[in-house]
């Protein structure tokens, strides 16, 4: 028994203006698309349910690309520091969590942003000793490749002035205080290591938090990568099966295993794509440099700002090609972070000494900064790009400065990436970002930061359609999960997956789509989100 799905904009998305009136559905695939009086005649007996869409809009399901589903969840049940616009209010918050704290405990924090701050300072582990002594802090900045902590957290860790920092980290010090507080990239697990484990409770509860936050932003799947953290591999997997298929909270979760863990998932008996439709398995996951916040990507010349860095290789070309090369023994593809366009280039060497031999793709996250040399490297390869649109309303315009001018001009080229005909995935990075897809749209689009007054446009001639833009969490997303064959368009024998949206953003102004309600989220043809 299944449903009719009519009364709105339905967008199959097999091309720009390819539509269609009506969809039955039936075991959560879509069974035919067409006129809403011929399914009716065709499936008369078998329709048990008439969804009306209100004159929504309808558009294959969004998957979120690239995200941290759990870390997402952290953000929604701690102290989130993300909206905050100066070091004060930051600190400030920080004293009220302490003072309802237990003595010892750890206070943490997630998503400060100095560029969002009046004064564009970074805090100091002195600052946050003053206001707690005795707990334990620790604060992470919006990209998650830098934090600062406090004294009695470097203590607790055992981290000193003499503690020799690990290659592809940062232990900022300076002249008069020494240790500032402030770690950047691998540094960090040098205070991870001493944080104390969370229980299964918590990693349930911030992914149920994650996943109805989801729901609400119309997203039914998302390519997330939490397996290495949280206490490990079994932990967490665990976690993921537990809230989604047995308390039956409806997502579709492609998993990446970070290298550090993929031993364990392939013990486990996995390998790529197995699974099932909620729960799977991806790329092998890599981190070839940091962030351009931290001026940690790495750059194949000096910051601009900064001329006495170019960032930090996580690993050198060796390590890189080894990292890939175990990858391939198991037959898995890789998913490497790389911002900066010498990540990039790593990335391509180590892929083309080690070219992937059977299912999937290989994809490249972020790729803010690259060159024509790699595109036209990339183009060879079977890889994807795996871009987070929303990042240019967050960086710019400071990162012009950071880059320098005579560097920009393959910067968040999105449209020189897709001209050149390689595929491109879109996500949002959280927590580092927030996961609304609308945001991400109206980024590549507008080429703009939502919040600006001034509307200030950033490379105009890289913008994208906005039917280039849905593709990018549509059928971008299931191209590289490869599900291109039952995900991201509207199609007989395609998953009854759908996103519902309040009004066409095709046809209303572009500075309007991120204020375009969600009227429902379909997964598997059950809704588990509708507007009220």
């Amino acid at each position: 028994m299944g449903k009719l799905w009519y009364g709105g904009t339905i967008y199959t998305l097999e091309n720009e203006e390819s539509r269609v009136e009506a969809i039955f559905t039936e075991g959560n695939r879509i069974v035919q698309i067409g006129e809403k009086k011929q399914l009716e005649e065709m499936f008369n007996d078998r329709i048990t349910e008439w969804v009306d869409l209100k004159g929504g809009t309808m558009f294959p399901g969004f998957v979120d690309s690239h995200i941290h589903l759990i870390g997402h969840g952290e953000t929604l049940i701690r102290l989130d520091l993300s909206k905050m616009k100066s070091k004060e209010e930051v600190l400030a918050a920080v004293k009220e969590n302490v003072r309802h704290s237990q003595k010892g405990e750890w206070i943490i924090g997630e998503g400060w942003n100095e560029n969002l701050w009046v004064r564009s300072e970074i805090i100091h582990r002195k600052e946050i000793d003053e206001i707690s002594p005795e707990n334990p802090v620790l604060l992470k900045r919006i990209c998650r490749h830098a934090m600062v902590v406090n004294t009695k957290a470097l203590e607790l860790a055992g981290v000193s002035e003499k503690t020799v920092c690990p290659p592809g980290g940062v232990i900022e010090k300076d002249g008069m205080t020494g240790l500032t507080g402030l770690l950047k990239d691998t540094a960090q697990d040098l205070i991870n290591t001493a944080v104390p484990s969370v229980s299964e409770e918590y990693l349930q509860k911030a992914l149920k938090a994650a996943i109805k936050d989801l729901y609400r932003l119309g997203i039914t799947g998302a390519h997330t990568e939490d397996l290495n953290y949280y206490g490990g591999f079994h932990r967490t997997y665990k976690t993921f099966k537990k809230v989604i298929e047995e308390e039956g909270y409806k997502f579709r979760s492609h998993l990446l295993a970070h290298h550090e863990v993929v031993d364990d998932m392939v013990n486990e008996g996995a390998s790529f794509l197995t699974g099932n439709e909620w729960v799977e398995f991806g790329a092998m996951k890599i981190f070839a440099d940091g962030a351009l916040g931290g001026r940690t990507a790495l750059l194949s010349h000096p910051y601009h700002d900064a001329p006495d860095t170019n960032g930090v290789a996580i690993f050198n070309q060796e390590e890189l090609n080894a990292l890939v090369a175990k990858a391939r023994t198991y037959n898995l593809p890789v998913a490497v972070h790389a911002i900066g366009d010498l990540a990039f280039q790593y990335v391509l060497n180590a892929v083309e000494a080690h070219p992937l031999v059977g299912s999937g793709r290989d994809r490249l996250i972020h790729a803010q900064i690259v060159r024509q040399d790699l595109i036209d490297r990339a183009k060879k390869l079977p890889v994807i790009i795996d871009i987070q649109p929303v990042f240019l309303a967050s960086d710019f315009p400071w990162v012009m400065n950071r880059i320098g001018s005579e560097n920009m001009d393959y910067c968040y080229a999105w449209k020189t990436l897709l001209h050149a005909g390689l595929s491109c995935a879109g996500g949002s990075d959280a927590p580092i970002e927030m996961p609304n897809p609308l945001f991400g749209i109206h980024a590549a689009v507008t080429r703009t930061n939502r919040n600006d007054p001034k509307g200030i446009i950033y490379g105009k001639e890289q913008a994208l359609s906005v039917y280039e833009a849905v593709c990018l969490f549509t059928k971008g997303s299931a191209y590289a999960a490869c599900h291109e064959h039952n995900r991201g368009m509207i199609k007989e024998g395609y998953l009854a997956d759908f996103t519902v949206l309040e009004q066409n953003i095709y046809n209303i102004p572009h500075s309007e789509i991120p204020e375009v309600p969600v009227m429902m989220t379909v997964i598997g043809e059950e809704i588990v989100f509708e507007k009220e």
